[in-house]
């Protein structure tokens, strides 16, 4: 099974309230950039251009959050070098953070902030095996 059949078989078992936004959300990071691609880690769906940089967390309070981060090797993120005037991000630390979703259609309506966050954020990825 590839990764993508992974996740999607990962997805059609999911039972999830916010379901339409996690297919939502899968797909507005795919269509981001032709380099992204998917894998199941952490028990969640993942995505990656030369490091991992993306994984859902399906479950808590909000009940769909989307972390970032950096890949597999401690890096930290300078400040300002992603603009979010909408502040959704949440920082978590000076490498990841956190954009919640609260709401049933909640991913939809942030549809253009969200894309130019995650195209901000693969080009900080480092390349895997770098020094960062």
């Amino acid at each position: 099974m590839s990764a993508t059949e992974s996740v999607q078989a990962y997805i059609a078992r999911l039972d999830h309230p916010m379901l339409d936004d996690v297919l939502e959300l899968r797909k507005l990071i795919l269509l981001t950039d032709r380099s992204i691609g998917e894998s199941i880690k952490w028990n969640a769906p993942s995505f990656y251009t030369t490091e991992h940089f993306a994984t859902m967390r399906l479950s808590g309070k909000p009940p769909l959050q989307l972390i970032l981060h950096l890949g597999a090797k401690k890096q930290i993120m300078p400040k300002g070098a992603i603009a979010d005037p909408d502040a959704l991000l949440t920082w978590l630390g000076p490498d990841r953070a956190s954009i919640s979703f609260s709401t049933v259609g909640s991913v939809a309506a942030k549809r253009g902030q969200l894309t130019a966050i995650l195209k901000q954020w693969i080009r900080r990825v480092p390349v895997k095996g770098s020094l960062g």
